[in-house]
């Protein structure tokens, strides 16, 4: 796994784990609003199938992203050469990871709650007010979670 230590793509000192992981962040409010794009077009299924297939990727990539963060030293390893103070940056990340979990928690529970009506057949309930909110607030923590991994990118690897 050593190549996920070598230069990274973006032109930073990050290693190209993180430009990828970077990336995906970047583009991932892009793709689940895409997803709720089908379901206002009414295209339910395929609405399920890709926010499933979204959450799925979405979680790998963080074991992808945590592995790497452990196996490269942590956050002190990676603050080095940053210009930025350790303390800015260590409340900027703790930010993100606030954000971050309670977005986790809110998209599973989206997830799970709708997988649940499928496969009972209560498809009204997906059309339901609650349906909507919960994604609506699981949307918003998501671009909130991509603004927030940026930020820690740009202090970490740019500044």
């Amino acid at each position: 796994m050593d190549y996920m230590f070598t230069q990274g793509f973006l032109g930073t000192r990050a290693p190209l784990f993180m430009d990828v992981v970077t990336l995906i962040v970047a583009v991932l409010p892009l793709l689940v609003y895409g997803a709720i794009s089908l379901a206002r077009k009414k295209l339910y299924r395929a609405h399920g199938i890709i926010q499933n297939t979204i959450f799925a990727v979405s979680v790998i990539v963080v074991g992808y992203f945590e592995y790497g963060v452990r196996m490269g030293g942590g956050f002190d390893a990676f603050m080095e050469g940053s210009g930025v103070s350790h303390t800015y940056a260590s409340l900027v990340l703790g930010l993100h990871v606030i954000i971050a979990v309670l977005t986790l928690v809110y998209w599973s529970r989206t997830i799970a709650k709708a997988n649940y009506q499928v496969i009972k057949g209560v498809l009204p309930g997906l059309k339901s007010n609650e349906h909507k909110l919960l994604a609506l607030k699981t949307f918003l923590g998501i671009v909130f979670t991509s603004f927030s991994g940026i930020w820690v990118y740009l202090l970490l690897f740019v500044y």
